[in-house]
């Protein structure tokens, strides 16, 4: 977590603006697919966390918070797993990137503009509650929880996935750190000019920005805690994506470091379909044998009784 104390009214509206901001290059940013590729990746979470055959007979009702660009709720949508969706985000700018992936795809989804701790919608409103990457952004998570249990019908089930593990976070300053000193030799190899002035003279502002969003890393023991605390059974954490994370994690270093236009297209299919095989190694061979907290990102089901 980070040291510097702010009130939950201030990461809310950093929360807003820098999501706002990114909303348009999001995408494109973190490589979010709505065709099979991101279909398949997306199940490969839910079924670590949820059996297949289970999962295969859909979840009716279901609420993504912080839906972000739409990527882990209208990929199941898509896949058929899910028959009426709504998503929710603080940040209208998401929101309408979202409704613009949707369109694209053909997915009849409710956005709705709302905050995770406290949420628009009656008791027992939903099959699922799900989301990726949104729980270590929220000021006061056991509230949230809570809110989860609440719009949940029994028997209902909350998803959650790509959450920063507390060790995970550590061991991926390696490869940031080392993509800081590779990148001068990379841009040199590519042909590749640096960024320009005036994107790293902003970049001080970006990064304090991402400082006061990303305000949580989370041992498993935590979030097995907030769901038994809100009242949830069959609490399951898993970790996910270790090499696939170190190599991501590089890559996008050498990337920030030069001007997008002269990256070659060989260069970003590389990187993405190297991602994409170190993730099915990391899924093979080292997330049934490692523990989950030395992963990169963590997984959380639980069911509401």
């Amino acid at each position: 977590m980070q040291a510097a104390v702010r009130s939950a009214d201030d990461i809310r509206d950093a929360n807003t603006r820098y999501h706002d901001v990114a909303a348009a290059t999001y995408d494109t940013k973190w490589g979010i697919d709505f065709g099979e590729v991101g279909r398949d990746q997306v199940l490969g979470k839910l079924h670590k966390l949820v059996d297949p055959v289970f999962a295969a007979a859909g979840f009716g009702q279901a609420l993504e918070i912080g839906a972000g660009t739409g990527y882990f709720s209208l990929n199941l949508r898509a896949a058929g797993l899910v028959d009426e969706l709504t998503c929710t985000d603080i940040s209208p700018g998401m929101l309408a990137t979202l409704a613009d992936n949707a369109r694209a795809i053909g997915v009849d989804v409710e956005a709705v503009a709302a905050d995770a701790e406290e949420l628009p919608f009656e008791d027992q409103s939903f099959d699922l509650v799900l989301g990726h990457a949104v729980l270590h952004h929220l000021p006061a998570p056991d509230r949230a929880f809570a809110e989860f249990h609440r719009v949940l019908r029994p028997g209902g089930r909350i998803v959650f996935a790509g959450e920063p593990s507390r060790v995970g976070d550590r061991l991926a300053r390696v490869p940031k750190r080392a993509a800081v000193l590779a990148a001068p030799l990379w841009r040199a190899a590519l042909g590749a000019a640096p960024a320009p002035v005036d994107a790293a003279a902003d970049e001080p502002a970006e990064t304090d920005l991402e400082a006061a969003i990303d305000i949580h890393a989370f041992a498993p023991v935590d979030l097995t805690a907030l769901a038994a605390a809100a009242g949830f059974a069959d609490v399951t954490v898993r970790g996910e994506e270790l090499t696939a994370n170190w190599f991501g994690w590089f890559n996008r270093g050498l990337e920030a470091s030069a001007r997008p236009e002269d990256i070659p297209t060989a260069w970003r299919t590389f990187a993405f379909r190297g991602y994409l095989a170190l993730q099915r190694l990391d899924a093979r061979w080292l997330e049934p044998r490692l523990p989950p907290a030395v992963f990169y990102n963590l997984l959380l089901t639980a069911r509401r009784p």
